[in-house]
């Protein structure tokens, strides 16, 4: 008797626990993934093809194109705009069966991947990104060969798409092989290349460039900079620098290549010109030149102009001070006025006298 009713308690337990179960997996959504521009089915649960059910994406009545077939819903063509949230109902009661997360998008094309070394000799970097977006989770997978050999993978905590991997042994002239896998619920694509140590050493820029001007040298600046700190070792793997430089007014630039300094001065720059002013690195025998570093601004040294003396204070005082004696070309002072009569007089004078042999 006991062994029955335990029995008949194991049984109510299990169809309890399947009830639950039933109940929890119409609550929580299950993702479906299908490839843009295709034709999609879903499936409301369990239901048998009699089953008549309507269908909600995101709370509202489905308005895009579709056709019911029984439990099933059925979308063509789909975009990006049927993304959502479908959740469907057994009818007459309305009872939720089932729900469903949609993601429309694109199986991975082969990814675009670049190897490089900044800090040569201690190690090296790979990146990859997709070309075109898939609008879904996508995830790689990265295998590094050398010798027949997988390298350790290092990802790197900033960047998602990046691993970093230390050199085996340093001057090897056997190749790397490198193979990132692209992969998504929608399909996996692939992009196998090789490379030798040497074609992937690249500097980063130099760092803290500054330019001054020279005391007393309208057409010298002082250039100065630092090797990249990312560099570890710069006394075994020296570095050799780049500098270009022009006027703002100018598009053309002069460039100087050094050895292992880390300053110049530009003797033949334009007086009163205001110059831009760039740095490059590079291993003195492999690789290829970083990029350029920040650009830095100066202007060669101007000579302060003299103080001007203004020449239009007045002067205040009481002293009385004699005008200047004018010249000849400057105006004359006017006589005083004379009267009417003394004017005629003056007129016929000249007259008068040529007449006056006539009485004689």
């Amino acid at each position: 008797m006991a062994n029955l009713l335990t029995s008949l308690c194991c049984v109510i337990l299990a169809a309890v626990l399947v009830a639950y179960a039933q109940r929890r997996s119409q609550l929580v959504a299950r993702n479906q993934y299908e490839r843009m521009g295709g034709d999609v089915t879903m499936q409301c649960g369990s239901l048998e093809d009699e089953a008549s059910v309507s269908w909600k994406v995101n709370g509202t009545d489905v308005k895009a194109q579709h056709r019911l077939e029984g439990p099933r819903l059925l979308l063509t063509q789909v975009s990006l705009g049927h993304n959502g949230l479908y959740s469907c109902f057994q009818n007459p009661h309305g009872e939720r069966r089932d729900t469903i997360y949609l993601h429309v998008g694109t199986p991975p094309q082969e990814p675009s991947v670049a190897c490089r070394s900044n800090t040569y000799p201690k190690g090296f970097y790979c990146s990859w990104h997709q070309q075109h977006p898939t609008y879904v989770p996508t995830s790689f997978e990265v295998d590094v060969q050398h010798n027949q050999r997988s390298l350790e993978v290092q990802k790197d905590p900033d960047h998602k798409n990046r691993c970093h991997f230390r050199f085996p042994e340093v001057f090897s002239t056997t190749p790397y092989k490198v193979n990132v896998t692209a992969v998504n619920a929608l399909g996996k694509a692939s992009t196998t290349f090789s490379f030798e140590e040497s074609s992937i050493v690249k500097p980063d820029p130099p760092e803290r460039v500054t330019a001054t001007p020279i005391r007393l040298n309208a057409r010298r600046l002082e250039v100065s900079w630092q090797s990249p700190s990312t560099w570890p070792d710069i006394d075994n793997f020296p570095l050799k620098y780049f500098l270009r430089y022009r006027p703002l007014i100018r598009d053309q630039w002069q460039h100087v290549e050094l050895s292992d300094s880390t300053s110049h001065t530009i003797t033949d720059a334009y007086a009163g010109k205001e110059y831009i002013i760039q740095v490059a690195a590079k291993d003195t025998e492999i690789g290829t030149w970083s990029d350029w570093s920040v650009a830095v601004h100066a202007t060669p040294w101007i000579e302060d102009p003299l103080p001007i003396t203004s020449t239009t204070e007045v002067d205040f005082s009481t002293e009385t001070k004699t005008s200047p004696i004018p010249s000849s070309n400057a105006p004359q002072k006017a006589d005083p006025p004379v009267g009417r009569a003394a004017r005629v007089l003056t007129f016929f004078s000249p007259l008068l006298l040529g007449m006056l042999p006539l009485f004689m």
